[in-house]
């Protein structure tokens, strides 16, 4: 059996595989918070990323539920999530159902959530906050340490990759990579959607249909997305 260790190695050697020159973003994220919740104590993962109008986006997750409750944060302009990005500092809350005085606006929605901790950490390269890794847990209590530290390393090699890859292009290339990002997570949710409708399934299941296809055939997630929508592949 493969210990966590290696399980570890394996994810940052996959990380520094995908860093080729036309790597896709929203790829290399999506193997983040996948690597992030196989190995690591959290239930679930995702990421929000600065996008070019220096909006936060939801860019990346593993589970329908932590999308949701990273787009709550971004709508009402509050949350750990959002703390992380504007501050970049780590955000650590051991206990969701004890934020109300903090993020009162955010609060109703994390106690809906059905999360009971979480753990944001900035995506950060001295000054340039582009983004933060936010971590889910169904039980309470601090992120362990080993965990929060190996999870603050993957989330460093894809932050550095992505800001490498700003100052290698034009600004304007840059920008239309970030924007390629979102465009690029909206075609995968209306995959899901038709997925999830087609084969009379909930949308986390759809995504891991739609996941493990990407895997299998070594594709970009957003390309089997487009090919599910298009009619040109059948899950």
């Amino acid at each position: 059996m493969s210990t966590r260790e290696e399980h570890l190695l394996r994810t940052v050697a996959k990380l520094a595989d995908s860093l080729v020159d036309d790597f896709d973003i929203v790829d290399l994220l999506q193997l983040l918070v996948d690597g992030c919740t196989d190995i690591f104590d959290a239930t679930a993962a995702g990421i929000l990323l600065v996008g070019p109008d220096r909006q936060l986006e939801v860019i990346a997750s593993t589970s329908e539920r932590s999308e949701l409750i990273g787009l709550l944060q971004v709508r009402v302009g509050e949350g750990p999530c959002v703390e992380a990005v504007l501050t970049g500092e780590v955000v650590s809350v051991p206990d969701l159902r004890h934020i109300t005085d903090k993020w009162p606006r955010f609060a109703v929605d994390a106690h809906r959530s059905g999360y009971a901790s979480l753990y944001a950490i900035p995506m950060r390269l001295r000054d340039s906050v582009i983004g933060s890794l936010n971590l889910f847990r169904d039980r309470t209590g601090e992120l362990n340490h080993a965990d929060a530290a190996a999870a603050k390393t993957l989330a460093d090699i894809a932050t550095i990759s992505i800001l490498q890859q700003r100052l290698t292009e034009e600004s304007v290339v840059a920008q239309r990579q970030l924007q390629r990002a979102l465009d690029s997570r909206v075609v995968i949710e209306q995959a899901k959607g038709y997925i999830a409708f087609s084969h009379d399934i909930d949308m986390d299941a759809a995504f891991r249909l739609l996941r493990s296809h990407a895997r299998s055939t070594q594709s970009r997630l957003s390309v089997v997305a487009a090919d599910v929508i298009a009619g040109r592949l059948k899950l």
